[in-house]
């Protein structure tokens, strides 16, 4: 639902920039896609590292999983745009298509993982049997 919700609002805001999309502009987007692929595969990773710890209850071990991948995703996150951003700077314009649409879609991609994705993940928390069947988040 996080990945559906991140490209939805990169489209929208495609759409609302006026961005022509030339083939480097759509290369910039799926990478940036992969990117926010990267992310949640992160968050839940370290969600079932945490949920191993069968002592600590789940809304604290969904906390420490996002404070735990936040780190990697930022690291991650903020090289790919220092790139886009050189890019963006000292190259040409297809170069620089590219480097418009990648760095739009990281910033999307973060918004998306570590507010929408730990939003959905924490409305579980309580309300479903999602949160009695650990089974369902860690193998």
């Amino acid at each position: 639902i996080a990945l559906l919700f991140y490209a939805v609002v990169l489209l929208a805001i495609i759409k609302l920039i006026p961005i022509t999309l030339t083939l480097p502009g759509i290369a910039g987007l799926i990478l940036s896609l992969g990117m926010a692929v990267d992310a949640n595969i992160l968050i839940f990773e370290r969600l079932r590292e945490e949920l191993r710890n069968k002592d600590i209850p789940f809304a604290i071990s969904v906390d420490r999983a996002f404070a735990r991948a936040w780190t990697s995703i930022r690291d991650g996150n903020i090289s790919t745009l220092i790139t886009a951003v050189i890019l963006f700077f000292f190259t040409t314009s297809f170069v620089q298509g590219f480097a418009l649409t990648l760095g739009i879609g990281i910033a999307t991609s973060m918004f998306s993982a570590m507010i929408v994705t730990k939003y959905l993940v924490k409305w579980f928390i309580g309300k479903s049997a999602l949160e009695r069947r650990l089974w369902l988040w860690s193998r």
